[in-house]
């Protein structure tokens, strides 16, 4: 296949694109700075983005957006995220509706941001969206989506939980404290936390590659959604280290605002009932393991690796 994937810099396409190299696909790469090779250029915020150049692809995957976590969540800072998302979807979705040789599926990234604060709710992709900032920019980064759905292309939205992988992300930034002994539950610890490992992310950005009949919101999590309590203990087992600081939820909420609210203290408890559904099989679905083998083997192998296992 010809990808086309924006977002490349970023943990999940760094190692979706590394994977579609060993599989030898040809992958293009959307970028805003200096271009190299098939890199293609583009400005989101300035609506610039060479049409001619994505005419051909076999499949386009979206991934590119403001990182939610970089920092408190300032007025400005919450419409950089709003924006990214919103103004690089709607602008490549426009671009590939209006293709003489449009690609036949888009994929985009979500998140379970989607469903906010729902306590121990059972969410599968028909639940309605939540309430909050996230649950909005969610909404909106899908709907962004819409002119290539208007153009009879295949969408898939991924609504990914937190992708764990000892590379970079969440867990990448527990590891110091929770190595030196200073690891504990974020308030209640009560809080569900939706995940996947960041194997599976890219097997199951692949399979709805591959598999035609796939359309519409896919949950990217794990099956075995936990508590940030059992998160906590799991992974304090993981480093053979105990987990004996807490940090209580007034303290999260002083020192973050907004985000601790919505990214730390909110309780999302996800089920990837489309992608069960649709044949996938996880590699990783449990956490302790996910955990042994991000912290160990995964430690030493290319993140690219995961399709080696694939039949």
């Amino acid at each position: 296949m010809r990808v086309l994937v924006s977002g490349a810099g970023g943990l999940i396409g760094a190692a979706l694109i590394g994977s579609l190299r060993h599989q030898r696909h040809e992958v293009r790469c959307l970028t805003r700075g200096k271009t190299s090779g098939s890199d293609i250029p583009w400005d989101p915020e300035a609506g610039r983005l060479d049409a001619g150049a994505l005419e051909g692809l076999d499949g386009v995957v979206h991934l590119a957006g403001e990182n939610i976590a970089g920092g408190r969540w300032t007025p400005a800072r919450k419409e950089r995220i709003l924006s990214s998302r919103v103004q690089g979807t709607h602008l490549l979705s426009e671009r590939l509706a209006g293709l003489h040789q449009p690609p036949p599926v888009l994929l985009c990234a979500s998140a379970v941001g989607y469903y906010g604060d729902r306590g121990e709710e059972v969410l599968e992709e028909d639940s309605p969206p939540g309430q909050g900032f996230l649950a909005e920019v969610c909404r909106a980064w899908e709907g962004a989506a819409d002119p290539v759905r208007g153009a009879g292309i295949r969408v898939a939205h991924l609504r990914f939980g937190m992708v764990l992988s000892a590379r970079g992300g969440a867990l990448a930034r527990m590891l110091l404290p929770f190595r030196m002994g200073l690891g504990g539950r974020l308030g209640s610890g009560n809080q569900y936390l939706s995940w996947i490992h960041i194997d599976d992310a890219v097997l199951a950005l692949i399979h709805l590659l591959e598999h035609p009949g796939l359309s519409g919101p896919f949950n990217a999590t794990s099956p075995r959604p936990c508590t940030n309590a059992d998160f906590t203990q799991a992974l304090g087992k993981a480093l053979r280290r105990p987990t004996p600081f807490p940090a209580p939820a007034w303290v999260l909420r002083l020192a973050l605002g907004e985000m601790a609210e919505e990214l730390l203290l909110a309780s999302t408890r996800t089920r990837p009932a489309r992608l069960l559904a649709s044949g996938f099989r996880f590699e990783h679905p449990e956490l302790e393991e996910s955990l042994r083998h991000l912290l160990t083997e995964g430690m030493r192998r290319a993140p690219t690796s995961a399709q080696e296992k694939r039949p």
